[in-house]
């Protein structure tokens, strides 16, 4: 007799005003392995977890576990069932520390005080076991999105849960973090622990997954072998269509300099010393420049000192010919649209409907508010409703969905419609295809390059290899706040882009203005090590 699956979701359908989210899909995890969830954004992944971890309650079907039937009615119960779940969207306490958040609603207290001491050993432990290196003490509102994401992992490891839901975990890691959390995972399978995995990189499912159960619109298409089946037939699954993997382009044709930063200094709020050091380049209209590195090396505290979110500490921001350096949010939104690196943080009032957030910024411009002050809600909706299907943004009530109801591919798709659609000279996306399908991707490297056909600047902000290697015209590599290096991505590989984002290599003297580089040096850090 065949052993009963961990977990067995038989005939779910869950359903929300305007959408069945969930049509009667059933789907089986078997004990040590990992299960990939595949779908494009919108399909239904996140809620048919959030069914299996208790945050929604299905209309419709059953959950069994090794085989016997269980009622989860919400996150408590799943964890007493062993079932742990890493959301897309951190479900952290933004004031409190690392380590309380990890140990919030299992503390250890002894005669009402909290044994912390325990707790931080535990984790401390963890950290090391599984390579997630994280500060117990500093603050979530401090730290980045990477840092945060390890921190959810922790949570869940500190819980000791033999069920493993990973909701789209590497939205937000390195190159160089994911291959470790690739690593992570595959040490948790041969423990025993049995993970379900959401994505959309097919990449990662290749690599790490054993099965995998593809979703479109709501319904099941399938369950294969990763092993026996190639990324195209997978992405063909998914969006139902063939996607193409290479973008195409003509070369670029750069005109006038729209932005140039000079000497730009900005202060870190994690340390002393300064996040951004002494940074200088330009942005021609007409071509895409692309901010690469390893994340913590100060690209957000950039495009924070760029967008006015922080005050320079140092330099000058010229954009279109004019001083923004001191320049409110609103002034310098006139001539630069911003995809923000947080969607939900920067980016969308999320008890707003979907209609008044792609009005953002611009709500009190004539289109949209009358002499009297008045909000033209006719307006502002047929507005919305031309966005949504220019962009294919998907919500269960079009122009009145509220924010926080849709999923967070289509949240993306409705900030990078605002921002592409408002009258800019700049650009600043920053992690443009963080959370999307490859069909969406494929969109959005379209649109970023039709952008840049139009004669507007683009400066991209990634970590993701791939695009920085396929999109840019130009790419600017960041370390501990510095520009170290400036590649032609036609001429340099991803080995020799790897060796600048770890500091092992830059460029001595770059000249912003020519984009030539007059000397090169490889820095050996093993022999400094060794001299040291």
């Amino acid at each position: 007799m065949d052993a009963p699956y961990a977990i067995e979701m038989v005939n779910i359908t869950k359903r929300f005003p305007g959408i069945i989210a969930n049509d009667n899909i059933t789907l089986q995890l078997r004990k040590g392995e990992i299960h990939a969830l595949l779908g494009e954004n919108g399909a239904g992944k996140s809620t048919l977890m959030s069914v299996l971890f208790g945050l929604y309650q299905a209309e419709e079907g059953v959950i069994k576990k090794d085989g016997k039937e269980v009622k989860i009615n919400n996150p408590n119960d799943a964890n007493d069932l062993g079932i742990g779940m890493v959301h897309q969207h951190f479900k952290l306490v933004q004031c409190f520390t690392v380590l309380e958040n990890i140990i919030l609603g299992v503390e250890s207290t002894k005669g009402g005080v909290l044994q912390m001491d325990e707790a931080r050993a535990k984790v401390k432990a963890l950290s090391e076991k599984y390579g997630l290196q994280v500060d117990p003490d500093a603050k979530i509102e401090d730290i980045t999105v990477g840092m945060q994401q390890r921190t959810e992992i922790l949570k869940m490891l500190f819980r000791d849960n033999e069920i493993l839901i990973f909701d789209e975990p590497t939205a937000v890691l390195t190159p160089q973090e994911i291959d470790e959390l690739m690593e992570i995972m595959r040490n948790l399978r041969a423990e025993g622990k049995s993970i379900l995995f959401i994505t959309h990189k097919l990449n990662e499912i290749k690599a790490v997954a054993d099965r995998v159960t593809v979703l479109r619109r709501g319904k099941y298409i399938g369950t294969v072998d990763v092993a026996n089946t190639s990324k195209e037939e997978m992405s063909r699954m998914m969006v139902g269509r063939d996607v193409s993997m290479v973008v195409e382009k003509e070369p670029a044709k750069p005109g006038n300099v729209i932005l140039k930063v000079e000497n730009m200094t900005v202060a870190s709020k994690m340390h002393s010393n300064n996040a951004v050091k002494n940074v200088s380049f330009e942005v021609h209209e007409g071509e895409i420049v692309c901010i690469a590195g390893i994340d913590g090396n100060g690209q957000t505290e950039l495009v924070y000192g760029l967008t006015g979110m922080e005050p320079l500490v140092d330099g000058k921001i010229t954009l279109c010919g004019e001083d923004i350096s001191h320049k409110s949010i609103r002034a310098r939104s006139k001539e630069m649209s911003h995809i923000p690196e947080d969607r939900h943080k920067h980016g969308l009032v999320l008890d707003y409907p979907l209609e008044y957030n792609m009005i953002l910024q611009r709500y009190y411009q004539p289109q949209f508010t009358s002499k009297m002050g008045f909000l033209k809600r006719a307006d502002i909706r047929a507005y919305s409703e031309k966005l949504e299907a220019e962009y294919d943004v998907r919500s269960g009530q079009g122009p009145i969905t509220i924010a926080r109801a849709m999923s967070g591919g289509n949240q993306q798709k409705a900030i990078i419609a605002r921002e592409v659609d408002k009258e800019h000279k700049l650009l600043v996306a920053v992690q443009p295809t963080r959370g999307l399908d490859v069909g969406a991707i494929e969109g959005v490297h379209r649109q970023l390059i039709a952008e840049r056909d139009k004669g507007r600047a683009v400066l991209l902000i990634s970590l993701e290899l791939e695009e920085v290697m396929n999109v840019p015209d130009r790419i600017l590599v960041m370390y501990e706040g510095e520009i170290v290096g400036e590649l032609d991505p036609k001429k340099t590989t991803v080995e020799e882009l790897g060796l600048y984002m770890a500091g092992a290599k830059r460029n001595v003297n770059i000249n912003a203005n020519t984009s030539e580089v007059e000397e090169s040096e490889v820095i050996d850090t093993a022999a400094e090590r060794k001299e040291g």
